[in-house]
């Protein structure tokens, strides 16, 4: 567990967090497992990084009231700020984001994609389940050049800048390994227009967390399952979580 870090990121403290870490971390986690552990753990983060980031607000003014099924009124609710969207950072296209854990069928699309795209379909699920409402998912395309591990962005399906901003933007980053990826989503956040940014993560490196939430503190809060202080020369988590693509298809060895 890595200490020290910035004011603006936060570790979960749940017990229920820290089993299922250590359930994910093990080598003989099956990939049903595996799968199941990233979702569950995204859900609970999910939540913890929501119940601060919203507010209550009365329900709209068009519809402040309704009934039950018994006939009884009752007093809407709904959530503040309005105007959310979930942004994946990508290197391939994210075939689908729905409310409920991923499918057969999406999970097949995976097959052709690389590890950090199921990973952030897990998470992308897990927060649209949260909210109140759907929620648009705009997509930033990025990859680490492989020599310099320095951030590229090929995609880019953000509004134009300034028109239909989001006032929350929830950047999903499954894995934070030396963080140059995920500044660089938020950095194109803040210029797109978006008044805070809420990133949200299984797993990061120290380092790499750290620049992330340096990169603009005043306007981003970091959420994490766990946080590990170590980073190999080819810039994966140490002990980390090992290629969890690899663990899900069963392809380890490869």
């Amino acid at each position: 567990m890595a200490t020290n870090l910035p004011p603006n990121v936060h570790v979960s403290q749940h017990p229920s967090v820290q089993a299922k870490m250590s359930q994910l971390r093990s080598k003989s986690a099956s990939a049903r497992e595996t799968n199941a552990l990233v979702h569950e753990i995204s859900l609970i983060v999910a939540c913890e990084a929501l119940a601060k980031s919203l507010a209550p607000v009365p329900g709209p003014k068009l519809k402040s009231k309704d009934q039950t099924p018994i006939g009884a009124d009752y007093e809407t609710a709904d959530v503040s700020p309005s105007t959310m969207c979930i942004v994946p950072i990508l290197r391939s296209g994210l075939a689908m984001v729905d409310g409920s854990s991923p499918s057969l069928s999406t999970r097949l699309l995976f097959l052709l994609f690389p590890t950090a795209n199921f990973l952030r379909l897990l998470l992308c699920t897990a927060v649209q389940t949260v909210l109140p409402r759907l929620v648009p998912v705009h997509h930033l395309g990025m990859y680490r050049e492989p020599s310099t591990l320095d951030p590229v962005e090929y995609y880019n399906n953000l509004s134009s800048a300034g028109s239909g901003a989001a006032s929350l933007a929830i950047l999903v980053d499954p894995i934070i390994a030396t963080g140059g990826t995920c500044a660089a989503a938020i950095q194109t956040l803040r210029e797109w227009g978006a008044k805070h940014v809420l990133v949200l993560s299984v797993l990061g490196a120290a380092a790499g967390v750290a620049q992330v939430a340096r990169e603009w503190p005043e306007g981003t809060e970091l959420w994490m399952a766990a946080v590990d202080e170590g980073l190999t020369p080819e810039g994966m988590v140490k002990p980390g979580l090992g290629d969890v693509g690899d663990r899900l298809f069963l392809t380890l060895g490869k």
